[in-house]
């Protein structure tokens, strides 16, 4: 018989180099400590942001124990450009633009697709870029969005959990 987490594990990616986008998807109540912890260390704090990270085996680790509160799959550059470009905001809540980009890194970047493409590729982190906020806060979805429960697994019919590439569609509903 197959134990609880090694069933929860099946169907998950191996960590290599690729992105994962993470949403979070239920609210604050009813939420044991040690997830919300989790979810801290995500930078998760409400509900609908959505954070974008390198898929290592600590962040694997961080995905499985908070799965019940939020959904994640790995996303390709065209929808972190997406993301960067329509709901990315500077200390201050100022929208992210070209010249922003421009000035705040001194020139070495002009635009904001050159600045996604230096964090998609490693060169630069969101915490050298102290004045770019690193979570998204996106609109609830639209035309459809979640399937279903927000209280179920993705793979039970409901919109937690793993999603795989799926999950670009939602960030698609949710921009």
């Amino acid at each position: 018989m197959m134990s609880t987490i090694a069933r929860e594990r099946k169907g998950l990616p191996k960590p290599e180099s690729q992105w994962v986008a993470i949403i979070r998807v239920r609210g604050r109540v009813n939420v044991r400590k040690d997830v919300e912890y989790t979810l801290k260390l995500l930078r998760l704090h409400k509900p609908n942001h959505c954070v974008v990270v390198r898929y290592t085996p600590s962040v694997r680790g961080m995905l499985i124990k908070a799965q019940h509160k939020i959904a994640w799959g790995e996303i390709d550059f065209d929808t972190f450009y997406l993301l960067l470009r329509e709901r990315g905001r500077a200390v201050g809540n100022k929208t992210l633009t070209d010249e922003m980009v421009k000035e705040k890194t001194d020139g070495r970047y002009n635009s904001v697709y050159e600045l996604a493409e230096a964090i998609w590729r490693g060169e630069i982190t969101f915490k050298d870029l102290e004045w770019l906020k690193p979570v998204f806060r996106l609109h609830p979805p639209k035309r459809g969005g979640y399937k279903r429960s927000v209280r179920r697994l993705y793979q039970e019919g409901g919109a937690l959990g793993y999603w795989g590439t799926d999950i670009i569609n939602l960030i698609r509903k949710m921009v």
